[in-house]
């Protein structure tokens, strides 16, 4: 059997980290042998780079072209560590972000040739695809609000992050971003409601999701 492939998609503060742990527990009672990603990291090597991408003290002069290089090392490890023989294995990946991330943030949001940023991509992934992308939509004062919100509730080591560092035209570039990948990729990208409770969003991402598994 084929494994399945989620990403969850969005802006910061927009909700992915709340429901992708929902879905994969409600995956799991039916059965489903499921794995939760995220990036930057999700291995030994990607987590090191992720925490030189986001939190180190020592990563404030990065260009925007290092954190694309560095975004797609660790993609490129997670791709053949993990999530090509955990397809292989039939198992659903649930991924905090995953390429379209590196198109939004780096390449509208850091204003890189889009097309230099999209052979980076395919050198990274190959021909892994996701199966399903989910994009969380949230207008950004929203966004922002439940980002600062949860902030005192990090450990002190993450309690800095560089990319979020990047202020509002940044986050609403990339945001112009997804809505271009979406409407470029309507067939794999599906867009959420992020705004509303808890349950009212995973109801939502449960009607995309239900009809794959039924297959």
């Amino acid at each position: 059997m084929k494994g399945l492939f989620i990403t969850f998609e969005g802006t910061e503060g927009s909700g992915k980290s709340t429901q992708i742990p929902l879905l994969a527990e409600r995956l799991r009672a039916l059965g489903h042998h499921v794995r939760i990603l995220r990036e930057p990291g999700g291995t030994p090597i990607g987590e090191e780079i992720r925490h030189t991408l986001k939190h180190s003290k020592a990563n404030e002069a990065m260009t925007a072209e290092t954190e694309l290089l560095l975004m797609n090392a660790s993609r490129a490890q997670l791709v053949r560590e993990i999530i090509r023989p955990s397809l292989a294995a039939g198992e659903i990946i649930l991924s905090d972000r995953f390429y379209d991330s590196t198109t939004a943030y780096q390449g509208y949001g850091r204003q890189l040739d889009l097309k230099m940023v999209q052979s980076i991509i395919d050198a990274a992934v190959g021909e892994t695809r996701p199966d399903l992308t989910l994009l969380f939509l949230l207008p950004y004062d929203v966004a922002e609000a439940r980002r600062l919100a949860r902030q005192p509730t990090l450990p002190m080591t993450m309690q800095r992050d560089r990319i979020e560092e990047a202020g509002r035209s940044f986050f609403e570039r990339a945001a112009k971003g997804y809505e271009a990948i979406a409407a470029a990729e309507p067939n794999r990208v599906k867009k959420i409601d992020a705004s509303g409770t808890t349950p009212e969003v995973s109801a939502r991402i449960w009607k995309l999701i239900e009809p794959l598994i039924r297959k």
